[in-house]
């Protein structure tokens, strides 16, 4: 069977890419390891997985409620891991069909079986049933990630495991180790701590999530501190034993042992590469087992594309969907507009989401700017919730007001970010926060109230360095605004 496109993998990357392709009245495969497996890592081990059972904490701990009721407010003391998975069932079997049936609807071939290159262009696809071999005048990869398994550490799946096995383990410990303090090392440190587990995170680095502005990753430090969380940074683990009594021992370099009842290993993630038998296909693996493509996301061979996290940053899920848009633009001559600014959100607790430069860049490529603050304890919207810890930070350029960065750590940090994304695309100013109405009282108002507090500071350069004039009745009232906004009375 020949198509115009053959696409391997069917996470975020491959389900887009292949309806693009189909849209375009091409001839589609799409091949996935089980029929069960259908929306790949994101949907059953993944992105999904992990939110899901992120709000099932959140809700049956009755976190969003402490700060509200105090005293007042008992928690469900007895939470299991049975719990934590049933939503997250629900969710899983409901977007499965939902794949299904965007797959029929633009008569894509669903092909269930282990894929492998056979040459260039033809693939052997492995199932109980049979070895079956088809033809593609293109290729997609879009295959994904699997965590990092080192052969020195002995997983066993309920006392070690990685982010994968996390899932299925039977009890929800009294202690956790957790190895890695990268983006899912930290997001499940941080459930597990909000249940109540006692949680110490191990990294060989000494600053946590260096992509991020510092002030926030210090917000977030402060935060899993009040949890009870401890952390031993710039410590690199040697070995993990099992002891009797189903307890661990993590072995650090420095001698230091730790021992728990348990221990998460979450030192990064590996292509999901080895069985495609790519050196038929002429590729060759980085020591990731990840692939190179280049800006159209064409590999060293010009049928075959790449795209999600199998060719590595920025391995995101919204990401990953563009990218697999984007191939296949690439593949049949089509056009495509990237988007200019990418979010980044982390489902830590709380949220995290960033949007352009960091005052680190700034500082670094040597840009005059200016920053912005709205702490969500001063926002009506954040009383309510009782998020007395978020805050937004806003960046602008001081001469154009040209807003370069936004920096977002508290509730609903992923989806207001999008404000600010919509502003950066259109090369907006901070002028547009100040000048628009929010909805009242909303989350989304933190936007007015950064801008003022920004827009205050170059204000009062501008007292400073010249005389009062007609302009200051102007400038009093803005700093009347930003007081009303602050104390929440707009």
């Amino acid at each position: 069977m020949r198509y115009d496109l053959v696409v391997i993998g069917s996470g975020p990357a491959g389900q887009k890419g292949s309806i693009a392709a189909a849209k375009l009245g091409k001839r589609v495969a799409l091949v996935e390891r089980r029929q069960q497996d259908l929306g790949g890592v994101c949907l059953h081990t993944g992105t999904i997985p992990s939110k899901t059972m992120r709000e099932a904490i959140l809700h049956l701990t009755g976190f969003r409620h402490r700060a509200v009721y105090k005293d007042r407010f008992v928690q469900k003391r007895q939470i299991s891991m049975d719990d934590l998975r049933r939503k997250l069932n629900q969710v899983i079997h409901h977007e499965h069909q939902v794949i299904r049936e965007y797959l029929d609807r633009n008569q894509i071939d669903f092909y269930s079986g282990q894929a492998h290159f056979v040459d260039p262009h033809t693939v052997a696809i492995t199932s109980e049933g049979g070895c079956s071999l088809i033809e593609g005048d293109n290729i997609l990869l879009a295959t994904g990630t699997k965590p990092a398994r080192p052969a020195h550490i002995p997983f066993d799946g309920e006392t070690i495991f990685d982010s994968d096995e996390l899932l299925r383990i039977n009890r929800i410990p009294r202690s956790m180790i957790v190895i890695g303090a990268g983006v899912i090392g930290m997001e499940y440190a941080l459930m597990f701590a909000t249940l109540g587990v006692e949680v110490t995170v191990v990294d060989g680095r000494e600053r946590l999530l260096d992509f991020c502005d510092r002030e926030i990753v210090d917000t977030l430090m402060f935060h899993a501190r009040s949890l009870g969380m401890m952390f031993r940074l710039g410590e690199d683990v040697v070995g993990i034993d099992r002891l009797r009594d189903q307890l661990v021992a993590i072995r650090l370099e420095s001698g230091k042992r730790l021992i728990g009842e348990s221990a998460l290993f979450a030192i990064g993630r590996v292509g999901d590469t080895e069985s495609l038998n790519l050196e038929a296909a002429g590729l060759k693996l980085d020591e990731r087992g990840k692939i190179w493509c280049d800006t159209d996301h064409r590999t060293w061979v010009p049928h075959i594309y790449g795209a999600g996290d199998v060719i590595g940053f920025p391995a995101l899920a919204s990401a990953s969907m563009e990218q697999g848009r984007r191939a296949v633009a690439s593949i049949f001559n089509k056009p495509h507009t990237a988007a200019k600014h990418l979010p980044y959100g982390l489902y830590t607790i709380p949220e995290i989401s960033m949007l352009g430069k960091t005052e680190q860049q700034l500082t670094a490529d040597r840009v005059p700017y200016e920053v912005g603050v709205a702490r969500f304890r001063e926002i009506v919207r954040g009383q309510i919730v009782g998020d007395e810890n978020g805050m937004l930070k806003l960046l602008f350029h001081r001469e154009t007001r040209e807003l370069l960065g936004v920096h977002i750590i508290g509730e609903t940090a992923t989806e207001i970010i999008h404000i600010g994304q919509t502003v950066m695309s259109l090369g907006g100013t901070i002028d547009y926060f100040r000048d628009t109405v929010f909805n009242y009282p909303t989350m989304s108002e933190a936007y007015k109230v950064a801008a003022f507090n920004g827009l205050n500071k170059l204000n009062l350069e501008f007292i400073h360095d010249s005389h009062a004039g007609p302009e200051q009745e102007l400038l009093d009232e803005m700093g009347e605004l930003t007081e009303f906004c602050a104390a929440g009375t707009m």
